[in-house]
């Protein structure tokens, strides 16, 4: 069994796709995971599954989520052991040992290219810097 963890996009914010996260739960536990669990309200939920690549697993909770509680967003799921590699593979180390709260990464369905990561460099106005490493986007 490998642990996973989904991050839905914009799920209880400012009004917009409301999902009691509750049901977030119940929904998991329906489909045959085991373990789940959540944060909050921020619609971060970790579980465990057997024989599925995240993408599968975004593809499933997407529609399940859309079928069964109405909900429309995006789930970006990442397996427990890959958080490490989230973490090690950050370009911005010395900039988070000094300012760790200015550090964000944004996790993305896809690897971005490099022209995609060259227009989002100029169409940055203030003094942030981007990098891409994988399916994450550091800022």
């Amino acid at each position: 069994m490998t642990t996973y963890i989904a991050l839905l996009r914009g799920i209880n914010v400012g009004g917009r796709k409301q999902v009691a996260i509750a049901d977030l739960r119940d929904l998991l536990t329906q489909l045959g995971f085991s373990n789940v669990r959540s944060l909050l309200q921020t619609g971060n939920l970790v579980f465990g599954a057997n024989a599925r690549t995240p993408a599968q697993l975004e593809r499933l909770l997407e529609e399940k989520a859309a079928e069964r509680l109405g909900l429309q967003t995006d789930f970006l799921v990442r397996a427990a052991k890959e958080w490490k590699g989230v973490v090690a593979h950050n370009p911005f180390r010395k900039e988070a040992a000094r300012d760790p709260g200015h550090l964000l990464v944004m996790f993305l369905k896809d690897a971005p290219s490099v022209t995609e990561v060259e227009a989002l460099e100029e169409a940055i106005t203030g003094p942030e810097v981007v990098a891409a490493a994988g399916k994450q986007l550091y800022i």
